[in-house]
């Protein structure tokens, strides 16, 4: 198999946007999407109080984090889950209240790299795409059984691909020849149904498409639209989530979330705003941060990266 390679991608900005609450002892963080380990272990290294429960739902994932956290073994508590299974995680570990999540959502680096994993489309591989290779649907399996409409719906809702219905129209064609088990096979039906003027312009034809197969294969905008308000209320008063993610449909439910937890319904010259009104959450993003060009030369795949964070001011748990 092969071996995957990991740079953290705005390292030093999101250890700045969570380390403030995680400098008193006790004070946990919940990397709720740890891949290999690399913010969690710069979080350790900078915050000596603080203890990261690392959740992630690939087993491959976790034992590699495993071994890259060894040396901070006893400030460190590694859970095989979804990331919206937040609130069970840490019922679990007797944990009220947190002082931080951290969300990188999307496809991690091991996943990419790892190319038997099926989730690159620059090499042949098996079509699987699940994040849990021990369970459920692979992406082969949404090919040679989801009817035509469902597989337009997928690539129109979850990959923005304009040409949705005549790759539905094909996949179903071809998939009555022979079932669908490899990615160069579904590259070459993607170069022949995308007109060549759409092939020039937005990147790799086949980017759409495995991005909407890869959301569909992980339920990842239906995870998404759990977790975060899960993450905000598991917040101490003073707490912070931080998310970063990869493309538009995840930024905008985040952004959403944010907006609504983070204004106040009250007429704007009411002179004392009641308590119940006032709002759960200060953003301490102003929008979406980017990478700059420097991060994006030394890590393209920082290049899509929008990040949003926030403070939890009002309800949980007093810090």
């Amino acid at each position: 198999m092969s071996s995957p390679s990991h740079v953290p991608v705005l390292l030093d900005r999101v250890v700045a946007l969570v380390a403030p609450p995680l400098q008193e002892p006790g004070a946990v963080l919940v990397d709720a999407t740890l891949g290999l380990g690399g913010h969690t272990e710069a979080v350790l290294a900078r915050c000596p109080e603080a203890h990261v429960v690392g959740v992630d739902r690939d087993v491959h994932a976790l034992e590699a984090a495993g071994e890259r956290l060894a040396p901070y073994a006893g400030r460190t508590t590694l859970v095989h889950a979804v990331y919206d299974e937040i609130p069970d995680v840490l019922a679990d570990l007797g944990i009220a209240a947190v002082q931080g999540v951290l969300f990188d959502l999307g496809v991690s680096s091991m996943q990419l790299d790892v190319r038997e994993r099926g989730f690159a489309y620059a090499e042949d591989a098996p079509l699987d795409m699940r994040m849990d290779d021990t369970e459920g649907l692979t992406a082969a399996d949404v090919l040679n059984t989801y009817p035509a409409a469902d597989l337009a719906r997928i690539l129109r809702s979850y990959g923005e691909e304009k040409f949705s219905r005549q790759i539905a129209r094909a996949i179903v064609r071809e998939r009555e020849k022979a079932p669908f088990d490899r990615s160069a096979r579904l590259v070459d039906l993607l170069r022949e149904v995308i007109p060549a003027p759409a092939r020039r312009t937005g990147g790799h034809p086949a980017k759409r498409t495995f991005q909407a197969l890869r959301i569909e294969v992980n339920d990842e905008l239906g995870v998404l639209r759990r977790a975060v308000p899960a993450a905000i209320d598991a917040l101490a008063v003073g707490g912070r989530v931080v998310v970063m993610s990869y493309q538009s449909l995840e930024d905008r439910m985040v952004k959403q979330e944010f907006a609504a937890r983070s204004r106040t319904t009250v007429p704007d010259d009411l002179p004392v705003v009641p308590e119940e009104y006032r709002p759960e959450l200060r953003l301490l993003t102003r929008g979406a941060e980017k990478a700059s060009p420097e991060e994006i030369a030394v890590n393209p795949r920082a290049a899509s990266v929008r990040l949003r964070a926030a403070e939890r001011v009002r309800g949980g748990v007093a810090a």
